[in-house]
């Protein structure tokens, strides 16, 4: 007889339990296994728990919690049996190793009884490394969020940041975070909840308490390419002012706040400080402080004072800068600054082989430090007669200090000429001068025909016409005399220059040699607080104090000064000197040439002298080819690719922040020969082009 045709469903369903045998399982309960209290002395660790490694709370810190809270999670155990499986009354822990080796630290502390009672899940069947396994395999962990939340609802009912700190055994600052983290808006923390940002994103929301800012941002979001937790945080503090900007370190970001000011801080990135939102009252605070300043500088009697929070590089070209007196030290602060010297120095020696000082010893020597540069900065004491004509500059240094530049003379205030002296004043001058040359006597050409008559009566004068002819002889031989001593030509030079440029309308000089400081026709953004601005100011200060005050003396200062320091005069004066500036104007292409040697020569090098591209002084101000250009340039080819879809002024603020610490430069910054600098022949042209758009691109703004 054929077997009859059976379907794979058939076959399928012949597999499954019939209905009876559905019946009877549904009848059989499951039993849970049972629990009870078991002295702690007769609990030993299992081998068959599988976790090895080290993680999470510390044995220490689960320790103390237990002894806080108690036991929340009893331990799962099995009994143990000999060999021939009889229980021995001992039973080991296969699933709560932590937990039995806090209780035993609690024990060692005598802080808990040998045989005290531990709740425990007997368990009896299957194999224990399963149930260790499953313990730690199906334990879901808790969802940052809701962590946020309680440690939120911990302080709203009562508990401080350290009190939840000391709880949890976490950092009063990652409270901080996690609080920080609770009180962003709730659209976007319902977003979290379902996956719909990431926590390094929701991070970045927190800078701003804003809810509808936040949400506002979180929009604009969706629309964007990039969603990177930098560019959050660019949205949401665009327009502040950054609490290390010189305006917020003036005013101080206590006084802002103090004031009414919010300010946008971020918990989770080093931030500066963070940022003052309220741009209109920076301003306005920092308007008050220079007035009220201003006011003490005008109250010593200056003819004038300009008051800004800056000034352009060069606001005092041209004018005369009086040279004040130092206010001499008392014997007691003599003794007093000895004292600190002292001790600075016994210190310093103290320590001089240590890897690392000790906290109070570094602190220290930075307060002995403080106090003798306060010694050696001292105050200059000005004449009356002089503060009566000159004025005061009054602005904010790059590093939120006051600065007051004392002292300027404008041209318009000098002490008018002294009206000239009559003929007979004027051959008594030349007559002592020529006493001075050679015990000879001066006459005017009108004189010259009448001293004839009286030479047998003695010294005939002599006259103007032959004083030229004469010191026209010596100056050609001094000429030739000095080309045969470059020592004594080079101090000529300098002396000469060091009255151009520190003493404004001296001419104590028969070098007819001429140095123009030019100020730039066009300031660049930031140029005024450069670090390059700021060491020349330092520099020229320090080469005023070391000179002579009276321009008469500076020939016999100078010629008494060793090698090194005439040398460094004179690279400091000549350094006044240089104007390698492109200017539309004014084609130099042969000047510009010699910028680009004199740079190599010195090994110029733009990012160590603190140029970084920004969206004000190079990015928003040329084409996006060029912006990605740059990022390509620096980082590569895909970190351009991922901001080419941004608008301009998104796309220049992306590449700043990728270019900040990559030391890229553009073209015109970087110097022929170095890394950065050099083309395929090693020179790059720096001739200006007429018809070359995109190179005028690179320094003119669109």
């Amino acid at each position: 007889m054929a077997l009859p045709f059976v379907t794979g469903f058939e076959v399928e369903r012949s597999s499954r339990p019939s209905v009876t045998e559905i019946i009877q399982m549904a009848a059989k309960k499951i039993t849970l296994s049972p629990s009870r209290d078991i002295p702690f002395d007769r609990l030993v660790l299992s081998q068959a728990n599988v976790r090895r490694i080290k993680s999470g709370v510390s044995v220490e810190e689960l320790a103390e919690d237990i002894a806080r809270r108690g036991l929340l999670q009893g331990l799962s155990v099995r009994a143990v049996t000999d060999a021939a499986g009889v229980e021995t009354g001992l039973f080991e822990i296969p699933a709560g190793g932590r937990r039995y080796r806090a209780l035993e630290l609690l024990v060692k502390q005598k802080r808990l009884a040998k045989t005290a009672p531990v709740p425990c899940v007997v368990r009896e069947g299957g194999l224990a490394e399963e149930d260790s396994l499953a313990e730690n395999v199906q334990r879901a962990p808790l969802h940052p969020l809701d962590q946020f939340r309680a440690f939120l609802t911990l302080r709203e009912k009562g508990q401080s940041e350290e009190e939840i700190a000391a709880a949890f055994f976490v950092s009063v600052n990652v409270v901080k975070q996690r609080l920080k983290l609770a009180s962003v808006a709730p659209t976007l923390l319902d977003i979290y909840a379902e996956d719909g940002m990431t926590l390094d994103q929701l991070m970045a929301f927190t800078v701003s308490g804003d809810h509808e800012r936040q949400e506002q941002v979180f929009e604009r979001l969706k629309a964007s390419y990039d969603k990177q937790p930098y560019v959050i945080r660019r949205m949401l503090t665009e327009g502040a002012v950054r609490a290390s900007d010189k305006r917020a370190q003036f005013i101080g970001v206590e006084a802002y706040e103090a004031t009414g000011g919010t300010a946008l801080r971020d918990l989770f990135q080093g931030d500066d400080g963070g940022w003052l939102q309220d741009v209109a009252l920076v301003d306005r605070m920092v308007a008050e402080k220079l007035k009220a300043d201003s006011e003490a500088v005008a109250a010593e009697g200056w003819k004038w004072i300009e008051v800004a929070p800056d000034f352009a590089y060069g606001h005092n070209f041209g004018l005369r800068r009086l040279r004040g007196e130092t206010v001499a030290l008392t014997p007691e602060e003599e003794a007093t600054r000895d004292a600190l010297q002292t001790e600075y120095d016994s210190l310093s020696d103290a320590y001089s082989s240590a890897d690392e000082l000790p906290g109070e010893v570094d602190e220290r020597l930075s307060e002995l430090e403080t106090a003798l540069e306060a010694f050696e900065n001292r105050p200059l004491v000005f004449d009356p007669a002089e503060i009566a004509r000159a004025g005061a500059f009054v602005s904010i240094a790059h590093d939120g200090r006051l600065q007051v530049e004392r002292g300027y003379v404008r041209p318009e205030d000098e002490a008018p000429i002294e009206p000239d002296v009559d003929d007979t004043e004027v051959n008594a001058v030349r007559a002592a001068a020529a006493q001075r040359a050679g015990d000879a006597t001066v006459v005017t050409d009108a004189e010259e025909a009448d001293s004839e008559a009286e030479e047998d009566e003695g010294l005939s004068p002599i006259s103007d016409r032959l004083m030229t002819e004469l010191t026209s002889h010596r100056t050609l031989a001094l000429r030739q005399a000095l080309g045969d001593r470059p020592d004594v030509a080079f101090l000529a030079a300098l002396h000469a220059l060091t009255q151009k440029i520190f003493y404004r309308y001296a001419s104590e000089s028969c070098l007819e040699l001429d140095l123009k400081s030019v100020a730039f026709s066009s300031q660049a953004p930031g140029l005024n607080d450069s670090a390059s601005a700021e060491a020349i100011r330092v520099r020229h200060d320090n080469w005023a104090n070391a000179l002579p005050k009276d321009a008469s003396d500076l020939w016999d200062a100078l010629q008494s000064w060793d090698g090194d320091s005439q040398a460094g005069l004179f690279a400091h004066i000549v350094s006044l000197s240089v104007n390698a500036v492109h200017e539309p104007w004014n084609r130099r292409p042969r000047a510009l040439a010699h910028a680009d040697h004199l740079a190599g020569a010195i090994a110029l090098d733009m990012a160590a002298a603190g140029w970084k591209p920004t969206v004000d002084n190079f990015l928003g101000r040329v084409t996006k080819a060029r912006i990605l250009q740059a990022v390509a340039e620096a980082k590569d080819q895909r970190a351009a690719e991922r901001i080419a879809h941004l608008k301009k002024g998104d796309m220049a603020a992306e590449a700043e922040s990728l270019l900040a610490e990559t030391g890229w430069l553009p073209e015109p910054l970087r110097t022929p020969g170095s890394a950065d600098g050099a083309d395929e022949t090693g020179v790059r042209d720096t001739r200006p082009s007429d018809d070359d758009g995109d190179s005028t691109a690179l320094i003119a703004a669109e």
